[in-house]
Parts: C-alpha cells; sequence; structure tokens
C-alpha cells in the first residue's frame, strides 16, 4: 500500500515515511489520551516516559525513520523485489549477530536452521512475483542494507529495553514515532512534501491504512512482543509482511499463486510456527528452573543424600 502511495501521490521515499509517520503519531497521541482519560493510573505520562530513557526515544525514532525511509528508497531504485529480498533477507541476518553480541541471546542450531528457512521462503516469495528492476540496482541494495540495519538496531534496542521493562511498550512507541517524524519533516520538505491530490479520496484512504494498519498498529504490537521473545525470533517472524502482501494481492487485486510463491508460503508459514512453539517450550521450561516448587525440590532431596550416607 505504501509503493502505491509512491505512485499515487507522485511524492518520494521521504515523503510517504512522513505521512505515514504523522498519520500514525496521530492516532498513537489519541489513543493515549483516552488511555490516560481511562486509566491514569497506568498510562504513564509521554513526558516522564521520555525523561526515564531518552537515549532510547532517540534511537528508535532515529531507527525506524532511516529503516522506512531507505526501503522506500531501495524500492525506488532496485525495484520491489530486490529492496524487499535485500532489507527483509539481511535484516534477520544482522539481528542474529547484533543479538549474540550485545544481548547474549543464542540462536543454536533449531533458530539457525529457522532463520536461513525464513530467508529461503523469503527469497522464494518475492522471486515468484514481478522481478522487474529499477533504474539503479547497486544503488537499491545500498539503501536497502541501510534500511536493515536500522531494523536490525530498533529491534535489538526494543528487545534490550522490553527484557527490563516488560509490558511497557505503548509510550515509548508513541514517542519513538514523535521523534521519527521530527526527523524526517526537513527531508520531506525538501522532496516535496504535499502528494498530488487528482484522485483525493484514493490518496487520503491510502495515507490513512499506512498510518493506521502497518504503522500504529503494527509497529505497537511489534514493540510489545520484543519484551517477550528474542530478537531473532522477532525478525524472522516479521518476514510475514511479504507474505501478507502476497495475500492481499491474491484477495484484492486478483494475482494467482504459482509452485514457488505457494512454496516460499509454506516454509514461511512453517518457520513462524515453529519459532513460536520454541518461544513457548523455552518460557515453560524456565517457569519450571527458576520456580518455587523446582527450587522446592532441591532443598528436600539433600536431607534424603544425608540419610543415605
Amino acid at each position: 500500500m505504501a509503493a502505491e502511495l509512491y505512485d499515487v501521490g507522485e511524492i518520494g521515499p521521504v515523503s510517504v515515511s512522513f505521512w505515514r509517520f504523522l498519520t500514525g503519531l496521530g492516532l498513537l497521541l489519541s489513543a493515549h489520551l483516552v488511555r490516560r482519560s481511562r486509566r491514569p493510573e497506568t498510562a504513564a505520562s509521554l513526558r516522564a516516559t521520555f525523561a526515564a530513557n531518552p537515549r532510547r526515544a532517540l534511537v528508535t525514532g532515529f531507527g525506524l525513520a532511516v529503516y522506512q525511509t531507505a526501503y522506500f528508497a531501495s524500492v525506488q531504485q532496485a525495484g520491489l523485489t530486490v529492496a524487499t529480498v535485500v532489507t527483509l533477507g539481511s535484516g534477520p541476518v544482522l539481528v542474529a549477530i547484533g543479538a549474540r553480541l550485545t544481548l547474549g541471546e543464542r540462536t543454536g542450531a533449531a533458530g539457525t536452521a529457522a532463520l536461513v528457512s525464513g530467508v529461503v521462503g523469503l527469497v522464494l516469495l518475492t522471486g515468484g512475483a514481478d522481478g522487474s528492476t529499477g533504474p539503479a540496482p547497486l544503488l537499491g541494495i545500498g539503501y536497502g542494507l541501510l534500511s536493515a540495519a536500522g531494523y536490525a538496531g530498533v529491534i535489538l534496542l526494543g528487545r534490550f529495553s522490553g527484557r527490563k521493562n516488560a509490558g511497557v511498550a505503548f509510550e515509548p512507541t508513541v514517542i519513538g514515532f514523535a521523534v521519527g517524524t521530527v526527523c524526517l519533516l526537513p527531508m520531506a520538505l525538501l522532496e516535496g512534501l504535499l502528494p498530488d491530490l487528482e484522485r483525493p479520496a484514493w490518496t487520503l484512504g491510502l495515507i490513512l491504512y499506512v498510518g493506521a494498519v502497518p504503522t500504529a498498529l503494527a509497529y505497537t504490537l511489534f514493540f510489545a512482543g520484543l519484551g517477550v521473545v528474542r530478537a531473532t525470533t522477532a525478525s524472522v517472524v516479521a518476514l510475514v509482511e511479504p507474505l501478507t502482501a502476497a495475500v492481499i494481492g491474491v484477495l484484492v487485486f486478483g494475482e494467482r499463486l504459482n509452485a514457488i510463491l505457494l512454496t516460499g508460503t509454506a516454509l514461511l508459514l512453517f518457520v513462524v510456527v515453529f519459532l513460536a512453539a520454541d518461544e513457548g517450550v523455552g518460557r515453560g521450561a524456565s517457569r519450571r528452573t527458576s520456580g518455587p516448587g523446582a527450587d522446592h525440590g532441591r532443598r528436600t532431596s539433600r536431607p534424603a543424600t544425608q540419610t543415605k550416607g
């Protein structure tokens, strides 16, 4: 839908990102005000949230702006297929490396296999679609790698903060989008801020959709999820984004799924289900290990051993 806005609105990638962020920010601020009015004791103020960790807000906002804008620039220069494969394919790899080095999260053999399978599924899914490239593929690949780096940084920071403040994701998301909107505004003004309103209802509808569904709603859920799952798991699960795009193409635009697309779809769905099950097993084992019952069992086993002696 963002690519459709790029074509219909006749604006550049920075301006598309700006309108996406601004609309998403407006919706998130409205939701925040409702939360504050109904549950003032549980909804933290935005000022207090920013003051508690200003570095997180600034880095998250800047990372989101870089991630989104560089991706749209990659689509413009290299085409949708190349941009999607480079950005979403390299992102989980960078996240896995960063999670190991900065968070101490081990991927393991099963996790590595799932990561590789997810990337292969992504390649199959996008390779079975329109493979046309843009005017400058190498430049587009560079933008895609920059986008992946911003994506990895946001995930790692979100995971690091989420482990310390599990369940507190909404207000930091609002602040992150506020920072991202401010970062994008000067560049959007230079690029050309206002979209073409030759088809005003369609253009405004696209802006509202990309701001509401894949921005405000999706990132709120995404950052909430980072508090409870590993960074690598979150990055691989995010590979379902092109899968949902393919489903929309089939249901809305009448596109057909060929054998390659079906194989990539099945592989991605398998990886997501496997990682979800693996996360559940890991949390269950952690509770059994750290729970009071396990500690009680260890305490009661020592006297039995001493009796035998």
